[in-house]
C-alpha cells in the first residue's frame, strides 16, 4: 500500500512483516506543460530535460554522488538506470530510476539524498505531472509517492532523502525548491537538510 507523502513527512522502511526492505528503487516522472498560446501550441509541447541525482553523506560531508554522468556509486550500491532527456508522454511510470541496495550502501553513509534539476534551465512551472516514488525492488510494491510541486522559478527540488534509523532505514519527503543546474548547484541548499 504507498502512501502520498507530504512535505516533511517520513516513514519508516520496515516491512509490514516485520522485516526491512533490501533494495529500493525511487522513480521520478514527470512531463513538460502544455505550451500557452496560438503559436506556442502551433510549435508542440517542448522537451523537458530533468535529471535525478543520488547524494551521498557521511557524517554531513558528501562522498559519493550517482546521476547522469556517474551512473554507478563507487562501491555499487547506488545504481543510476540513464538519463531520459525528455520526460514522459502522460503514462505516468517512471522517466529516470535510481536503485539502491540497503545492504550494500557502506556503513559510514547515512544519508542518501534525492534531487532533480533542470539541466536545460526550464523551471517547474514548464513541467507537470511530476513526482518521485519509492518502490520495494524486490516486490514492485510503490511504498510512497511525492508529487513534486512548487512550480514558479524553481529549476530544482531537493525530493526527498533516505536517512538511517536505528538498524533500518526511513524516508523523508523534503520538497524544497532550489535554484540549480546541476546537483553540485543544489548542495548549499542540501546542506540545510543533513
Amino acid at each position: 500500500m504507498s502512501v502520498n507523502l507530504n512535505k516533511g513527512q517520513q516513514i519508516s522502511l520496515s516491512k509490514s512483516d516485520g522485516s526491512t526492505l533490501t533494495a529500493v528503487r525511487m522513480g521520478l516522472g514527470w512531463q513538460a506543460a502544455q505550451r500557452k498560446g496560438f503559436f506556442a501550441k502551433l510549435a508542440g509541447a517542448q522537451e523537458i530535460d530533468l535529471d535525478a541525482a543520488a547524494l551521498l553523506f557521511a557524517a554531513g560531508q558528501m562522498v559519493d554522488v550517482v546521476f547522469f554522468q556517474h551512473l554507478t556509486s563507487d562501491d555499487g550500491s547506488v545504481r543510476h538506470l540513464g538519463d531520459n532527456l525528455t520526460g514522459g508522454d502522460g503514462a505516468g511510470g517512471d522517466d529516470e530510476v535510481v536503485l539502491v541496495d540497503l545492504g550494500r550502501v557502506p556503513d559510514r553513509v547515512d544519508q542518501i539524498v534525492f534531487t532533480v534539476n533542470s539541466f536545460t534551465g526550464q523551471t517547474f512551472a514548464e513541467v507537470k505531472n511530476a513526482f518521485c516514488r519509492l518502490v520495494d525492488e524486490n516486490t514492485g510494491e510503490e511504498l510512497a509517492r511525492y508529487t513534486l510541486s512548487g512550480g514558479g522559478t524553481a529549476t530544482a527540488q531537493i525530493m526527498a532523502k533516505l536517512h538511517r534509523a536505528g538498524s533500518g532505514w526511513q524516508l523523508k519527503a523534503i520538497g524544497e525548491p532550489a535554484a540549480g543546474r546541476t546537483f553540485q548547484d543544489l548542495l548549499p541548499a542540501v546542506a540545510a537538510h543533513l
